[in-house]
């Protein structure tokens, strides 16, 4: 089992560039990948001139453009290295189809997709939906937006579900030139552990990550 994420310019994934990646594998955490790069040329910032994905990731648009880093190819092919060497190719994450779609549009533009198929598995499974399925088998209903009655389960609701705070920044929801809540700047390897703990909770009621054992596992998802 990996857990994988992606730090990008934006949401749009064929418009935007990938710039940091972090993956554990959770069959042995010390064994972990995190890598930074430079986006192309051509790829966006989402939003730069309000600057709100810069300060949710805490970069500047010269560090990430800068020609003394590695090229975006070059970071992906890292990964797709790194993945390859592992024995079980399952790999989850928060909304990870974004995570692998992006990835994948990547490849296609690099023409590095058979690399891709021998290293990394096109599906993956998402926490969203696992943390979804556990909550509606304690509450009988699913964590629910009040007002519009779409999904409520991002990675801050699973987290406080799974009993961790997050002290990530947070946006403003639909409004990406907002900040919510002041926090420290997403980084892709602290995510994977955020979510790798949060899938060890939700599937074993376990605690996995050193780090995260000063909060108490809830009662209902502990073993």
């Amino acid at each position: 089992m990996i857990v994988l994420d992606i730090e990008s310019s934006g949401l749009d994934t064929g418009k935007c560039g990938i710039w940091q990646i972090g993956a554990i594998d959770l069959n042995n955490p010390q064994n972990d990948f995190l890598s930074e790069g430079r986006i192309d040329d051509d790829d966006e910032i989402l939003n730069l001139a309000k600057r709100p994905v810069l300060e949710v990731i805490g970069k500047t648009e010269e560090e990430l453009r800068d020609k003394n880093k590695q090229s975006q190819k070059q970071l992906i092919l890292n990964c797709l290295d790194w993945l390859k060497n592992l024995k079980e190719k399952l790999i989850v994450g928060q909304n990870i189809g974004w995570d692998l779609n992006f990835i994948q549009n990547k490849c296609i533009k690099y023409d590095i997709m058979d690399k891709f198929r021998e290293s990394a598995g096109q599906r993956g499974m998402d926490l969203h939906t696992i943390a979804q399925t556990k909550y509606y088998q304690i509450n009988r209903k699913y964590l629910l937006k009040e007002k519009r009655g779409s999904s409520d389960m991002n990675l801050t609701n699973i987290l406080q579900f799974c009993g961790i705070p997050d002290y990530r920044i947070k946006m403003v929801e639909g409004n990406t030139q907002e900040v919510e809540k002041k926090g420290t700047t997403h980084n892709a390897l602290e995510d994977c552990k955020l979510e790798g703990e949060c899938f060890s909770r939700l599937t074993y009621g376990k605690n996995l990550f050193p780090e995260y054992s000063q909060y108490k596992i809830p009662k209902e998802l502990s073993r």
